[in-house]
């Protein structure tokens, strides 16, 4: 179901998050020591959630969360020692990152991911309904120019070039978006 990242420069607790990680049902799970290979596999992959053991052998490990904020969607949890977890908290939580104090325990870890999980998905529906809107001012832009140009051409007023372009759709049902596309290649290219 999700792609997890694993980011932990020890060999115990790397093994100890997939012992935990082995309860889901996780389509691919990729195990990395440092924050630098972290950066270049993620370069090339997308990951759904991604775990980081701090400290890290290259850097402590709120840095990579910070910058990984910019560039992925993905849900971050950050393992921390518990004396610092209330301090590195303050440094990552306006990012959506959440941080779990270590030692972890299974029902702390599990929470964490059910949380990480639905903010995601919560994010992810933002993300497509702002690409849904966006297409639509595009469209409305679309169509506007379309109408400035029947009515520099055609000597139309607004309103009729509004029920020419949406005439035209509903004959040839088609969106005005594209209506609006031929009437832009046939007068734009003159």
């Amino acid at each position: 179901m999700d792609n997890l990242l694993v980011v932990s420069s020890t060999e115990k607790g790397g093994v100890f998050i997939k012992e935990l990680l082995t309860a889901g049902s996780f389509e691919r799970i990729v195990t990395v020591s440092d924050g630098g290979e972290a950066r270049r596999i993620l370069i090339d992959s997308s990951f759904d959630i991604i775990l980081i053991n701090t400290p890290l052998k290259d850097e402590f490990g709120h840095e990579l969360a910070l910058s990984l904020t910019q560039s992925t969607s993905a849900g971050i949890i950050l393992f921390v020692k518990s004396e610092l977890a209330d301090q590195v908290s303050e440094k990552v939580e306006d990012y959506g990152i959440v941080v779990v104090p270590k030692p972890v325990s299974r029902q702390l870890f599990f929470q964490s991911m059910k949380v990480i999980s639905a903010s995601r998905k919560r994010l992810l529906g933002l993300q497509n309904e702002n690409a849904r809107l966006q297409n639509k001012i595009e469209d409305m832009r679309l169509v506007d120019r379309a109408k400035c140009v029947l009515i520099q051409y055609l000597n139309l007023t607004e309103p009729q070039a509004h029920r020419y372009i949406e005439k035209h759709a509903m004959d040839m049902r088609m969106p005005k978006r594209d209506i609006a596309k031929k009437i832009l290649m046939t007068y734009e290219s003159r």
